[in-house]
This record gives C-alpha cells, structure tokens and sequence, in this order.
C-alpha cells in the first residue's frame, strides 16, 4: 500500500541507544525518539506491557501510534498490522462514519474520561467478532503533538453478568424495585407493574417515594439517607405497619426487605416487596436475594482470577470451587503463562483471608506474577518481585503462599520455586503420584527471606497436580492425613481414566465428598506435559567467527536427515544471524540447540553473557544493526531467555502444512 506507514523498531548491537523510526513503504525515515536503556520512554513502554488492559495509543489524526500486547490478544491482529492504521480499524463497521466526529470532538474538548463513562461501546477482532468494550481515555501533550491514551477493557463477561441479573430479576415472585443513592428508581420487575399497577416506563426515573403513600414521603427521603449511611441486608420497618400505594391510589400493607449493591455506577439498592400474607415466600426471597449477591461476588472473582490461555502440546484440566460459607470469594488463583520455545510457566497462589478483599489482592498479584513471567525471569526472581509487592499492600500481616513452576518439556525438566505453599505432586506413566522434591520457603509478606528453586527431572507425558489448601484442610482433620487421602485418589484416577476432566472430577468427588460444606475455597489443576520432541541435536562451538559456518552445517545436516528441507534457507539465515550476535556480543562457549515436534521447529543459541540485547536503529550506512529484524521477520517467534549461565536465544519455524493457528 503506497504510503502506508508503521512503526518499525529494530535490535542489534548489545549497549547501543535505542531509536525508534515511522518508515513509509517510499522510503521515507522520520526519528520519532531516541530512548537510551534506562530512559523515560523505556520505562514507559515497560509500563504500557505491563498494563493489564489493551492500550492503545493514537494521535490527534486517528493514526495508531503504539500498542501493547494486551491490544494484540483482545483483537486478534499483530502489532504491525495496527501500527499506522487508522484506529477505526478496531472500530465495527457501522460506527466508523461517525467515530472520526466524535474523535475530533474529544480532541477540541480533552479531558480525561473513566471507564464506563455511561457509554455503550463496541469493538471488532480482526475476525469480525464484535464484543462490548469500556474504554478510558487520557490525553497525552508530547512535543509531536496531541496524543491519545485509550485504555480498552472486554466487558463481554460483565455484560454477560447483567444480562443474568436481569434475569434473575424478572424471575424473582416479588416485586423488585432498585434504586439509587438518590432514590430513583432504576429497574423494576413484571411483579412490580401487576402489584403496583403501574407500566414499568411510568415508574423508571421516578423517585420511589412514588410507591409510598402520601403521608409517609416527607419523612421517606430521610430514612432512605439513614440506610445509604449504614447499608446493610435487613428488613425494613420491623415493629412497623408499612404500606404501599398502587397506581388507582388503594394502599395494602407490605413487607420491605432492602439489599445493597455495590456496582460501577455507584450504589443501589435492591427493594423486595410483599404482602405480609406471603411470609414464607418472602424467607424465600431473602435467600434468593442473597444467593443473587454471592453470584456477583462470585462473578468478580473469575473476572479476578482471568481465564488461562489453552497452551499448546499443554493438557490441563482444573477445577474452581467457591467456599459455601459466606459470600464464598476467597483469594485462590491459579494461571498458565506461554513463554515461548516449548517452556510454559505454571502459577498458584493463595491469599490468606476471605472475602471480596482477599479476592482483590489476589487480582492484583495474579497481574503482576502473570507479568512479571512473561519476562522470562527465574522462578525464584520473580517470587522475590511478589514479596515485594506484597509487603506494600495494606495489612502489616497480609500473607500469600504461591508457586511458581516453569516446565521444559523439550529438557525433561521443570524448575519450582515455592513460597509457603503446599507441595506440588507428580504422576510419571505407570508410577505412583508424588510430591516433587522441592524446598520450601516463607510465604509471601513475611519478607526478609531467600525464596529458592530447583530443577528436577520429569518424565514427558507426566501429570503435574497443584492445588489450594482449601482441598485437604478440614476444621478437624489431619492436614497430613488428608494429603494421603490426595495422594491415593490421584493414583486411582490416574489409573481408571487417561482423562484429565474426568480425573479431576473422580479427585474432587473423593477428596471433597460433602462439597456443600466446605469452608475455604478450593482450586486444583492437573497439567500434562506433552511427549518427547521428536528429534532433538545440539552442539558446542568457540566464540570464533569460523563457528558460524559450523552452526550453519551442523543446523543444515539436522534438518535434512529430519525430513525438513524447504526450512533449510530461512534457517540458515536465522542461524547465522543469532549466532553471529552470540559471538560479537556476548561470551562463548555458544551452544546450539535444535528440536522438531509435530508442528515446528525451535532453535536455540546460548552464551555466557547475562547482558540482555538492547533495541537500536541501523543508520542507512551502518553495516550491522539488522540482524534481529530478520529474525523478527522471518520466525514464527522468536525470544531471549535469562539463565543462572547466561542467556539463550530462541526461534521457531513452522513445519510447512501446519497452520498457524493450530500452533
């Protein structure tokens, strides 16, 4: 497309400033910044990864200018093929005639605009799927000008949420009228119109003194502003006659039962009224209206806890189980983290505490532990970053145990590093479950503390099991006692069915056979490493330029005897540039490594070196500096991978035949 531009940045020279460039197809270079390692820019774009929302960020012509990984996974594009495009792009069809008014609009008016600011908004994949949006946007005053920072969040699930609220209120035997902090009414149900007599848009956005007889509203508003002050479930008027008016101006006496509901838009109250005739079927509204308000605590808490990525070549199976005490939200949560190169991080955690505050801590260090992995750090690395970020949330005495595993399928080997938290158990084909053997150090907020990890051998085709301690404690119960009972329903699932789903339920069914009684919430998940690759070669070589011929042979002999010809150029390219990079920036010995499953094949070139390439521009007459844009172009992924030894450097080709969806 003549003209068409997009942001292009580039990686070479370990130590060099970083510079990022708008480069039109015509050939045109503008310098957009220079960002040193360590510079402001840098730590901003660090800040937009780690935003736990899409960012998306335009100038004052509608141009796309940056992007974050949340942006890539919520609309399904990659970042190229948003960087320059008009944002209407994400934008469905039939609004995109009148969004760029409404851009301009805000551009004349700027101001910073929250979540869900009483819009209803839409965006659209890369598929054409639309789905509900809230979007906060920020304006950003740079020396190029006007930009704008749009933070984009799927609302699929609340919307969702609401639709069965609604639901659950047209169901509700009562009549159901929610108002607000100021007494409007805001919903009501089909009971009220036949109870009161009223059409339902003759009572919304009117207040609900409405309902009230005459000579009881002066005094109304005031114990409405008494039950704002001090919400709480109970019914109104104990001791009291109430009465309620309907539409023909008849009173009838009434039974009052008010619940308040914490919701974006501030509070409401729900209002459950009947006649005092129909006692039992108001007990049975209460319980239905508590039921209503643990379903929207439950419903925040899976929005919290976030839906695991399906891994692929990763088999997992897991179970969530709210406490029935309560309002049943707790502080479990567990996730997947795809770290490229056939490596996958494992996380579970558990925040000591009950509740709706417990669940938000969790939601915050579920965030910043899914993060802070996708950097690739050691297990133990990261446990120390959580440490930290526990201690400075509120609470001196806030604990959180966690575990954090990194598997390596391709190795045999998984890498674990346990904060406090119950040990994680192995079933290896045709061997009994076991714990693996890994210490186990502090919780998480104790502080003051080494966290450790070890890496341990591990069959392929082996199960990992992790699990909260909400599955084996019990008030009255041996925890090691209970733990035995674990193990033994492990072994008899494992070997009745080779199925993970039907694992887990046959484990649940025995470890928790009264589940209406549990206290604690309870998480387990079963993960299955994938097979053996099937063809494996690695070699060593100096850190001499003759070592890069070498790579190339070894590279082209390994995948010829596999079968894999057509890869044979585009790998020795990308060989050839990588370990190049290995020897001029970092510190032999290299080692190259090569594996080839059903699907792709994955290279890897480690060095001694921990420093980590750092991203640069290549002036038109620089002779290097192009080196890892190959690779960015040419793989399918590619990545770098801190160790205890160094650092490697990872890519992969796609087998031809194989999609890249099913990758």
């Amino acid at each position: 497309m003549e003209g068409f531009t997009a942001p292009v940045s580039l990686e070479s020279d370990l130590g060099a400033p970083a510079l990022e460039t708008s480069v039109c197809r015509c050939g045109a270079r503008a310098p957009l910044s220079e960002t040193p390692p360590g510079s402001a820019e840098e730590r901003f774009r660090g800040l937009l990864e780690a935003a736990p929302d899409a960012m998306v960020i335009v100038d004052d012509a509608g141009t796309i200018r940056l992007v974050n990984a949340q942006t890539e996974a919520l609309f399904g594009y990659q970042r190229d093929e948003l960087l320059g495009r008009p944002v209407e792009i994400l934008v469905p069809q039939r609004f995109r005639d009148t969004h760029a008014s409404h851009r301009d609009s805000y551009t004349d008016n700027r101001q910073v605009r929250p979540m869900g600011a009483g819009l209803e908004l839409h965006g659209v994949r890369r598929d054409g799927t639309e789905f509900p949006v809230e979007i906060s946007l920020s304006p950003l005053e740079t020396t190029d000008g006007l930009l704008v920072s749009a933070a984009v969040r799927d609302v699929s699930e609340r919307k969702a949420a609401e639709e069965r609220f609604r639901s659950l209120l047209e169901s509700a035997p009562d009549a159901m009228v929610i108002v607000d902090d100021a007494g409007t009414i805001r919903l009501v149900n089909a009971q009220t119109e036949a109870l009161f007599g009223y059409q339902r848009d003759e009572l919304l956005g009117r207040p609900v003194e409405i309902l009230v007889p005459q000579r009881f509203r002066d005094t109304h508003a005031s114990h409405r502003d008494s039950y704002t002050d001090n919400r709480q479930v109970r019914p109104m008027g104990a001791g009291l006659e109430l009465h309620g008016v309907r539409r023909d101006g008849t009173e009838f006496p009434v039974e009052i039962s008010l619940s308040p509901l914490e919701t974006t838009d501030g509070l409401l109250v729900s209002a459950a009224v009947r006649d005092v005739s129909e006692r039992k079927t108001a007990e049975i509204q209460l319980t239905a209206l508590y039921e209503q308000q643990r379903h929207v605590a439950l419903t925040l808490q899976r929005s919290l806890m976030g839906t695991p990525p399906d891994v692929p070549g990763l088999t997992t199976a897991s179970r969530y189980l709210p406490a029935t005490q309560g309002a049943g939200v707790g502080g479990d949560w567990f996730d997947l983290v795809p770290l490229g190169a056939g490596r996958v991080g494992i996380l579970i955690g558990d925040v000591m505490g009950r509740g709706l505050e417990a669940a938000a801590i969790m939601g915050q260090l579920r965030s910043a532990a899914h993060a802070l992995a996708k950097t690739g750090m050691q297990p133990r690395q990261l446990m120390q970053s959580l440490d930290a970020i526990v201690a400075e949330l509120d609470g001196p005495d806030q604990l959180v145990t966690c575990c954090y595993l990194v598997l390596a399928p391709d190795a045999g080997e998984v890498t674990v590093c346990s904060a406090g938290h119950l040990p994680a158990l192995v079933a290896e084909p045709s061997l009994p479950v076991r714990a693996l053997d890994a210490p186990v150090s502090v919780p998480l907020g104790v502080g003051d503390h080494l966290h450790q990890q070890t890496t341990l051998a591990v069959a392929p085709g082996s199960s990992l099991v992790l699990f909260t301690d909400g599955l084996i404690e019990t008030p009255d119960g041996d925890i090691e006692d209970q733990l035995d009972a674990l193990v033994a329903a492990l072994d008899k699932a494992f070997m009745s069915t080779s199925d993970l789903e039907a694992a887990v339920d046959d484990v649940l069914s025995s470890v928790l056979p009264a589940t209406e009684d549990h206290h604690d919430d309870v998480t387990l998940l079963i993960a299955q490493l994938p097979a053996a690759p099937l063809a494996t070669a690695s070699t060593k070589l100096p850190a001499t330029a003759a070592s890069v011929s070498k790579a190339r042979a070894f590279l082209t002999t390994a995948l010829r005897s596999w079968g894999c010809d057509d890869l044979v150029d585009n790998a020795q390219l990308l060989v050839s540039e990588v370990v190049t990079n290995a020897i001029r920036h970092g510190q032999g010995p290299v080692r190259l490594c090569m594996r080839r499953n059903a699907t792709e094949l994955t290279v890897e070139v480690s060095d001694s070196s921990h420093h980590l390439p750092q991203p640069r521009i290549a002036e038109a007459d620089d002779e290097s500096g192009r080196g890892l844009i190959l690779v960015e172009t040419l793989a399918g992924s590619w990545g770098v991978r801190p160790n205890d030894d160094g650092k490697t450097t990872w890519f992969t080709l796609l087998l031809r035949g194989v999609s890249p969806l099913a990758v």
